[in-house]
């Protein structure tokens, strides 16, 4: 775990080819939520420096765990002392583990109501280790502030769940933890991008709120039979709306020029520029940083989606140049991981980067995996049930009108199917 450089790893490297055997949605689920955790930390220690700062820092790119970027980590920013690096996961892999631990308790579809009923108080009531702090602390105690907003409005003001969001600094704080919905909406993109809208609204609004949907689609999109990076972005393209899906258009558009993430920094970063609002100095943000609008995206998903694109599909590539791209690496990385696990697997996360990050975060990597694997089976066994009672009914209001042989088998006594 040691300060990697040279050139970079993934320039002139053959993109893999696809697995002679289709993952099964177990092993879709670990290699998505593993691949997330990996990705985050990883970009941890550089996040908020641009690609040339990383390379004086570090030697060369980052090619994989390295460690904090100041020795002096407690001190050297005291609004945000944390032990960012050395294999440390950040809050993007806690508030998605805290929300998988919202749908094991009720083990079906999410909606604002349950951020209020289950999230919060799993932010605020019990103690959890803490990598970046190493200690046992309130979520809540290391959660950025943006997501201490979901505390301030639901636990404290009492505002309907639907519309806690509005107010909140629009940014990735919602879209960085949407992989379970994505998982639990497996192959159902349109369904997934709904959840996310839903639950969302608690916690932030605008093209923050379009992020979260647009990426839980992704995730239900890596999950079909035959995803591939190009079908995954044509999916986000088809339901993303406004400034999102212009950022997913530009950025992707550049991307599908490039095969190795070198060559790309620059053109990536220029085409995401018109959309982002934070502006080119990522710790300066400008006057107009993270309000509503219409017009413009955050810049983390539709670079990861870039990423994906560029690498192949390959977790190596893809989230190492998620994380070399700088600025708010960690999530871009979170999300790219998670969506090239999605398509891969476990066995397309390296072995030893997750090994190192489950030993160095003192977390257990496969238990939240395992956990939400039941939940989507469970939740799938009920939506079959929901959907063939609606048929049933819809048949039942409309004999003469459905001619569909899907519907008119809807009719049949069970037995007769």
């Amino acid at each position: 775990m040691t300060p990697q450089s040279g050139t970079t790893p993934q320039s002139g490297t053959t993109p893999q080819s696809a697995p002679p055997t289709t993952p099964p949605l177990t092993d879709r689920i670990t290699g998505c939520l593993i691949g997330a955790a990996v990705g985050d930390a990883l970009g941890g220690p550089v996040e908020g420096y641009s690609p040339e700062q990383i390379v004086e820092r570090h030697g060369g790119r980052v090619s994989g765990i390295v460690g904090p970027w100041n020795e002096d980590w407690r001190t050297a920013r005291p609004l945000a002392p944390y032990h960012k690096g050395d294999g440390h996961i950040t809050d993007d892999t806690l508030m998605t583990h805290a929300l998988i631990r919202v749908y094991e308790k009720v083990r079906d579809h999410l909606d604002a109501y349950a951020v209020a009923d289950h999230l919060v108080p799993d932010l605020i009531s019990t103690p959890r280790w803490i990598p970046e702090l190493e200690t046992e602390a309130l979520p809540l105690q290391r959660i950025f502030l943006a997501e201490k907003w979901l505390v301030t409005r639901l636990h404290y003001g009492h505002v309907d769940p639907r519309e806690a969001g509005t107010g909140n600094i629009v940014n990735c704080g919602a879209a960085m933890y949407m992989a379970p919905i994505g998982l639990v909406n497996a192959a159902h993109p349109a369904a997934a991008y709904a959840e996310a809208i839903e639950v969302a609204g608690a916690h932030q609004s605008s093209y923050g709120r379009e992020a979260a949907g647009v990426f839980a689609a992704a995730v239900a999109a890596a999950c079909l039979p035959d995803a591939t990076p190009a079908s995954v972005v044509a999916t986000c393209v088809g339901l993303a709306k406004d400034g999102t899906r212009a950022a997913i258009e530009a950025v992707c558009a550049v991307a599908a020029r490039h095969r190795d993430t070198e060559s790309a920094l620059r053109g990536l970063r220029e085409a995401v520029a018109p959309f982002d609002t934070v502006g080119p100095h990522y710790r300066a943000p400008s006057l107009g940083a993270r309000r509503p609008s219409r017009l413009h995206s955050i810049e983390e998903l539709p670079i990861a989606l870039g990423m994906l694109l560029i690498g192949a599909g390959d977790y190596r590539r893809t989230v190492l140049g998620s994380v070399n791209y700088g600025r708010d690496c960690d999530s871009i990385a979170t999300m790219s991981g998670a969506l090239a696990g999605a398509l891969g697997g476990e066995a397309a996360v390296p072995a030893e980067w997750a090994r190192d990050v489950a030993e160095a975060s003192r977390l257990d990597l496969h238990t939240p995996a395992r956990a939400l694997t039941k939940v989507a089976y469970e939740v799938f066994a009920r939506d079959t049930e929901r959907r063939r009672a609606h048929e049933s009914a819809f048949v039942e209001l409309t004999p003469s009108q459905v001619t569909s042989p899907h519907i008119t088998d809807a009719r049949q006594p069970a037995g007769a199917r």
